[in-house]
């Protein structure tokens, strides 16, 4: 397993690439989880975003095989987990961030999902808490009418029922996604650099008509935000503000516009003057500012984008949740599997 690919062997069936930056203190006991899984036959690709601790080599130790790739400086986890991707041989993408720690069939229920849904290209895990397990970190992500994404279930007890089904977007902290039409949708957009770069390829996955299916059994007990300072960080605040605002902008079709974006630049004030968020009202400020001194590049992205489009308007709009109380409460919002996803190929 995961030993260099010759004439003679043929490649993984999963490359599962993880992009080391800040992370030396999960980054080992990562691999360790992924060298106990019980599905075997992948790669390890790590792309170290040239982090200052090193930890990229070390960790790799930890699971013969797997591949350390340098990429001289920090592309983000974006342009990261793109040069893994183009480095990566199997035919699933596995995105592991470095301070998530898998279940040891976690790789074994993600394939078992595939061969249960032979038409469906993109699937997504069921998160935990790495610190208390028994609180949801998130299944899969939802997308809000205001176009204000977030991790479902986050911070609420889980079920433990969870059905399979269709949710928004992979979180791409532990997803699985077809190489190739990873690839043909053009990877994650790099210039999000990081933060919502995942939902921005799961809004592109719907407007393509690609459904991304939630697997339960599929367990990652995730850290969340280890390398970046938090969720509350200026780091995050900054750029979650500046992106989700380029999400809505690039994917939105045209006859949605008019609705969606009145509604998120409402919510958007309504949530940066809550009490929790007035200290790092300045930083929201600068990333808003930021959003609207970047949209050149954005509108053109736009264009393509919207050229790629196979489904209406109102068939985006039936993938985003109109219910408030969904948002506010961070419900988990995750449908039945359409019946044409159902059958083989």
């Amino acid at each position: 397993m995961n030993e260099p690919f010759g004439e003679d062997k043929a490649p993984p069936a999963l490359s599962v690439v993880i992009v080391a930056y800040n992370s030396g203190a999960t980054l080992g006991r990562c691999v360790s989880a992924l060298a106990a899984q019980t599905f075997a036959d992948f790669e390890l690709v790590i792309v170290d975003n040239a982090s200052p601790q090193q930890e990229a080599a070390p960790a790799a130790q930890a699971l013969s095989g797997a591949r350390v790739i340098e990429a001289g400086d920090n592309l983000g986890f974006a342009g990261g987990v793109n040069l893994g991707a183009r480095e990566a041989q199997g035919r699933w993408l596995v995105l592991l961030n470095p301070d998530a720690y898998p279940d040891p069939d976690w790789l074994e229920q993600l394939v078992a999902a595939s061969q249960r849904y032979p038409k469906v290209r993109s699937f997504t895990s069921r998160q935990v808490m790495a610190q208390d397990r028994t609180v949801l970190d998130g299944l899969g992500d939802v997308m809000s009418a205001p176009a204000i994404p977030y991790r479902g279930g986050y911070q609420t007890l889980d079920p433990g029922d969870t059905p399979e089904g269709e949710v928004f977007s992979p979180c791409g902290a532990a997803m699985m996604v077809d190489r190739e039409m990873f690839r043909r949708l053009g990877g994650l957009d790099e210039g999000f650099f990081c933060y919502c770069e995942d939902v921005d390829f799961g809004y592109r996955l719907q407007l393509a008509d690609e459904p991304t299916v939630l697997v339960p059994a599929a367990v990652i007990a995730h850290e969340g935000s280890a390398s970046s300072g938090g969720p509350k960080s200026e780091f995050a605040v900054f750029h979650g503000t500046r992106n989700r605002f380029w999400v809505l902008v690039k994917n939105t079709p045209a006859l949605l516009l008019p609705v969606i974006l009145p509604l998120h630049l409402l919510a958007f004030a309504v949530v940066s003057l809550r009490p929790q968020n007035r200290p790092l009202l300045e930083v929201t400020w600068k990333g808003f500012k930021a959003a609207l001194a970047g949209l050149g590049p954005v509108w053109a992205s736009r264009r393509r984008t919207q050229a790629q489009r196979r489904v209406s308007a109102l068939q985006i709009a039936r993938t985003l949740t109109w219910d408030p109380k969904d948002l506010s409460g961070r419900r988990a919002v995750i449908r039945p599997l359409r019946p044409s996803r159902r059958g083989a190929p």
